[in-house]
């Protein structure tokens, strides 16, 4: 494929956090620097220190960027999700990569001829069942709205799902759901993880990391919890909406770093002596695997991707329910075990950037 004389765009949903589903846009941008980026809207605030990573990109925003309120009403307006991709003339390029989750970038329209490639982080969870950063339905007033908004919902996002040429999974799990949800079929590309070219030494020292958003589905408050009643060190990284609740909970063994720099969080991956990522039902999960990079175990639940990722007792531990009692039996456990860092080292590499790269590449140019 001759990527220059191919004309590419990428849509990605809306640009106001950093988490897996902007590492594989890079990863993308990466690999067509010159394709300009059609998103949703952007709110650079929310960003932070990360806006710096986009800054100098060509970023095109849809109409709604000039709703009042859009950067904090953008859950409840995701009604009109797909009338902000449709509003985007994209029929002067070749081949579309779609980045999606829950703001339906798969809506967009493309010529006639031109191959659309949807990467699908996952269907979105609100409408189909699965744990959210927000436990909406605990009011009963906004349950029974969001049930009614997430019926009409699930008619427009299998609508549009039928929009792309080619569907891409980030797992077999969201592979699974791709056909239930939207009757079709998918070819799995595993998403980009940065691996250090070589092994991690073997030093770590006595403390468990959690990194990741701090919601709901995360599950981060039976980590801080577990933490605090053993008094075993824990640092946590990450932003959302639960750190005043969080800290409520929190004993002196507990710091919350907030965002750092990748150069922080490399660190403390290659330091720690094993990341707690219990979320539920994750879509394939990065950040153990990140963990894994840095040849560190990791403690996960037993569902989602992780079961794609993650070997129990070779490299990480998995947990089977939320409690207190049984993520300190993990711990413990991980405690007495002896894991062989190289090994968790090499089992990462099979989820690089560069193999993730080569696969994208291979499938637009076939």
């Amino acid at each position: 494929m001759d990527k220059k004389t191919l004309r590419i765009a990428l849509v990605h949903d809306y640009l106001r956090e950093y988490g897996g589903a902007e590492r594989v846009v890079e990863a993308l941008h990466e690999m067509f620097p010159s394709a300009p980026l059609y998103t949703a809207f952007v709110d650079k605030e929310a960003m932070g220190t990360q806006w710096k990573r986009f800054e100098n990109w060509d970023v095109r925003e849809s109409w709604a960027k000039n709703i009042p309120g859009i950067k904090m009403l953008y859950s409840p307006l995701r009604v009109f999700a797909d009338k902000f991709f449709q509003s985007f003339n994209l029929s002067t390029y070749d081949i579309v990569i779609s980045s999606t989750n829950v703001y339906m970038a798969k809506s967009v329209r493309t010529a006639k001829n031109a191959r659309h490639f949807c990467y699908c982080h996952t269907p979105p969870r609100s409408l189909y069942g699965y744990t959210t950063m927000t436990d909406w339905k605990k009011n009963p007033f906004i349950r029974v709205a969001g049930e009614l908004v997430n019926h009409y919902m699930r008619i427009v996002d299998f609508k549009t799902a039928q929009n792309p040429t080619q569907f891409i999974a980030n797992s077999k799990e969201v592979q699974k759901r791709i056909t239930k949800f939207y009757r079709r079929d998918s070819i799995v590309v595993y998403p980009p993880i940065l691996v250090p070219p070589f092994p991690p030494h073997d030093e770590k020292e006595d403390f468990c990391l959690y990194v990741g958003r701090l919601a709901a589905s995360k599950h981060v408050d039976l980590v801080v919890k577990t933490c605090t009643t053993m008094k075993q060190k824990l640092f946590v990284v990450g932003s959302g909406k639960l750190p005043a609740y969080l800290r409520s909970l929190a004993g002196d063994s507990v710091s919350f770093l907030g965002s750092v720099s990748d150069e922080v969080l490399n660190r403390l991956y290659e330091k720690a002596k094993v990341v707690i990522y219990p979320a539920e039902d994750e879509d394939f999960g990065m950040i153990p695997v990140e963990a894994m990079a840095r040849g560190t175990p990791v403690i996960v639940h037993r569902s989602g991707g992780f079961l794609e990722s993650v070997v129990d007792g070779k490299t990480g531990i998995f947990i089977d329910d939320f409690t207190e009692k049984t993520l300190q039996t993990a711990i413990h456990t991980c405690e007495k075990t002896h894991w062989d860092h190289a090994a968790i080292y090499r089992h990462a590499k099979r989820f690089s950037k560069e193999r993730f790269q080569k696969e994208i590449l291979e499938l637009i140019s076939g």
